[in-house]
């Protein structure tokens, strides 16, 4: 597209092989005056006013054939100097005649005004315009012609072609400006459609979101509950929420946690709500909740401020710990128990020691003395204290699990017989009594006297919480446990047992003290009234069978305490070696090594033996000990040594190593501890002599007697004297 002349276009072509006709028009178009005279003539023809316009100067090139005057018209289109009129002669021999030149400059510039210039007839009007067209920019120009005639053409057509030309420039401007403004209005029409689908997929995604977050929020096992942060009221809670306060939708919604009193602590829900306005999260706050029911939860309590409709809500999420509480409570009370049970036992062990030596030197003095003398009274109460004290020791070592049980299969119901039989030397009159076990129960591996030594202490426990009398209930039936009911305490298990239960109607225990009931020395009855071991020793007595043990407690209602035993297979009997004819002591005159780190121990032993008339070597440690017998080798029959003994080397290591020398070396153990206590030594010694302390001088110098004189291949466990 050629850009819009911004004067009027004046330049002419004359295409004629007469170059007389060339110069003719331009005198004529080159007149001023001439144009002065067709003003007037316009003015008087048709009778307007004359205007006086200024002169127009024609530029008028020529070519004398129609080829040449189409290369000028193509490089004056391309120097944008384009010829607005172009006068063509019809006869131009040789090459192309008027007819063809016209037609061919048309073909590519069709907007050129042309006047046809002719003498002749040669072309009918109609035949030329079959040829090249009709159109109207063709004129007819009659030879010889009339110069204000061609002032007047060329004056016209000049003008028509620079306004037609400035037309179609504007138009293909405004077709520039339609085409750039219907672009831009694509481009802004894709972009509105760009930003509605975005929109589109926007809130698309947010109703999903929603969606989600709905379905998320309503189908969550965990408690989820929105507050309003401006005025606290809950606007939704999802069923976790509804089902932990035991509120309803309608109870809930539209109220305020302090109006329904859920927290137990208000200051604490305050303080949740500060600190969230100052950082907008809470995490893991403990807290408690009450429910409706009026039962209080532990809650770890966190928050998240949200924003919904461009108001703050707040996110409150309550996770239920109260079970993982009691669960830890338990554990760490477990775990309290068993620290409690190990010192227990090194209590045990070395007051063991102590009363060897208290009961020892009594009895040596009270053998010493008449029968019935006033001397004699003393002895027998330092020897009645120690017994006393030695049941005691046994009642540690129960309730430390180090007291070795002897499992046989049993029937309950043989066990509540004995016991309903001693019951009544223990209650009181005002206490009614129901001693049952359910028939058919399977049979438990159990130590039968331990059944009755726990029964009789719960019975006891029972009676003073009745000190005005109550009833009694202690019944025996098989359970089944399943996952469920197991999960509800750490140390149950899924199984079969048997569920030993025993139910008073008196104080109860108080919520703060059912932790400690079963801690050795722990008790709330009076001075001399109790030594806090009952119920540990229940404790140990449970444990050791492999059981447990729960309890439940309300103040003034009574307490439950039920026992579970697992239905285990029965093992066989054990079977204690009739003892052999033993020979009298004393006169034999063998040799006996005496080891043990307790001086007073040791010399009371030696003190004894000597007596009975033995040779007697002593030492402190092991490492004594093996002195000893490097200086009498081969003259040594017996090694008397106590188990648990410093430096490293034990006593059973001792006798592996002096039994390796001489394997006829007779050995007898001792210690504080019980024979085949599980986790140590003595579990190896339960099939050989042993000697538990405490133990008095008619023990010692039996077991000695009865070890020396059993055959090589023999062994004996000793019992404990009476």
């Amino acid at each position: 597209m050629n850009p819009p002349i911004q004067f009027r276009n004046n330049r002419i072509l004359v295409i004629d092989d007469n170059p007389s006709i060339h110069e003719d028009i331009r005198k004529v178009l080159r007149c001023s005056a001439s144009t002065a005279a067709l003003e007037e003539a316009k003015a008087a023809l048709f009778d307007t006013p004359l205007v006086e316009a200024p002169p127009v100067n024609f530029q008028v090139d020529g070519a004398l054939q129609g080829e040449e005057g189409l290369r000028m018209i193509e490089a004056a289109a391309k120097a944008n100097q384009p010829y607005a009129v172009a006068f063509v002669d019809v006869r131009m021999p040789p090459g192309w005649d008027g007819v063809e030149t016209i037609g061919r400059i048309w073909q590519q510039f069709p907007d050129l005004q042309v006047v046809v210039c002719t003498a002749y007839s040669d072309y009918a009007w109609e035949e030329m315009v079959r040829k090249i067209g009709r159109s109207d920019s063709l004129l007819i120009l009659k030879k010889p012609f009339d110069n204000i005639e061609v002032l007047q053409l060329a004056n016209a057509l000049t003008q028509k072609w620079s306004l037609s030309h400035e037309v179609t420039c504007r138009l293909n401007d405004l077709d520039r400006l339609v085409t750039q403004r219907t672009l831009e209005l694509q481009s802004a029409n894709e972009q509105l459609k760009n930003e509605i689908a975005d929109r589109i997929q926007a809130q698309e995604s947010l109703r999903l979101s929603e969606e989600r977050f709905s379905k998320a929020f309503k189908a969550s096992p965990m408690p989820l509950a929105i507050q309003s942060l401006l005025d606290e009221v809950f606007v939704d809670a999802n069923d976790s929420f509804l089902s932990l306060t035991g509120y309803n939708r309608e109870e809930l919604i539209g109220r305020t946690a302090r109006q329904l009193r859920i927290w137990d602590d208000p200051d604490r829900e305050s303080a949740m709500l500060e600190k969230l306005r100052q950082e907008m999260a809470v995490r893991n706050m403990q807290c408690r909740l009450r429910a409706k029911s009026g039962l209080t939860l532990e809650i770890l309590l966190s928050g998240e401020v949200i924003e919904l409709d461009g108001k703050p809500f707040l996110l409150v999420i309550a996770q239920n710990i109260t079970e993982q509480i009691k669960l830890e409570n338990q554990l760490r009370q477990a775990q309290k128990m068993e620290a409690v049970g190990q010192l227990a036992a090194g209590v045990a062990h070395d007051f063991n020691n102590i009363l060897t030596v208290v009961q020892g030197n009594a009895s040596v003095l009270l053998a010493a003395q008449p029968p019935g003398s006033k001397e004699s009274r003393p002895l027998e109460s330092i020897c009645a204290a120690a017994e006393r004290a030695r049941k005691l020791v046994r009642q540690l070592l129960t309730f430390s699990r180090k007291q070795v049980v002897e499992l046989r299969p049993t029937d309950m119901r043989d066990v509540f017989s004995a016991v309903a039989e001693m019951l009544p030397r223990v209650l009181t009159p005002m206490t009614k009594v129901n001693a049952c076990a359910a028939p058919g129960l399977p049979p438990v591996s159990v130590d039968a006297a331990m059944m009755e030594t726990l029964l009789m202490n719960l019975s006891v426990n029972a009676r003073d919480a009745m000190p005005e009398g109550g009833r009694l209930d202690i019944t025996a039936e098989a359970v089944t446990l399943d996952g469920r009911v197991a999960s509800s305490n750490p140390e149950a298990r899924t199984g079969q047992f048997v569920c030993l239960s025993v139910k008073d109607t008196g104080t109860g225990i108080p919520p703060e003290i059912l932790p400690r009931i079963f801690e050795p020395f722990f008790t709330t009855k009076p001075v001399g009234k109790g030594t806090g071991l009952g119920l540990a020793t229940v404790y140990g007595i449970v444990k050791q069978h492999q059981g447990w043990i729960e309890v439940h407690s309300e103040i003034n209602r009574g307490t439950t305490f039920d026992v579970f035993l697992p239905v285990l297979a029965a093992r066989a009997p054990s079977q204690t070696p009739a003892p052999t004819n033993a020979s009298p002591p004393g006169q034999t005159g063998e040799t006996i090594l005496v080891v043990d780190d307790e001086p007073d121990l040791r010399e009371l032993v030696v003190q004894v033996l000597e007596s009975a008339g033995y040779r007697v070597l002593s030492a402190g440690s092991g490492a004594q000990a093996l002195e000893r017998w490097t200086q009498r080798s081969g003259d040594i029959h017996l090694l008397l040594t106590d188990i648990v003994m410093p430096d490293g080397l034990t006593g059973c290591k001792l006798a592996q190593r002096l039994r390796s020398e001489d394997p006829r070396l007779r050995v007898i153990y001792t210690s504080g501890y019980t024979a085949g206590m599980p986790g140590t030594e003595l579990a190896n010694v339960e099939a050989q002599n042993f000697l538990p302390k405490p133990y008095r001088p008619a023990a010692l110098l039996r077991i000695v007697r009865e070890c020396l004189d059993q055959p090589e291949s023999s062994t004996h466990v000793a019992e404990q004297a009476a």
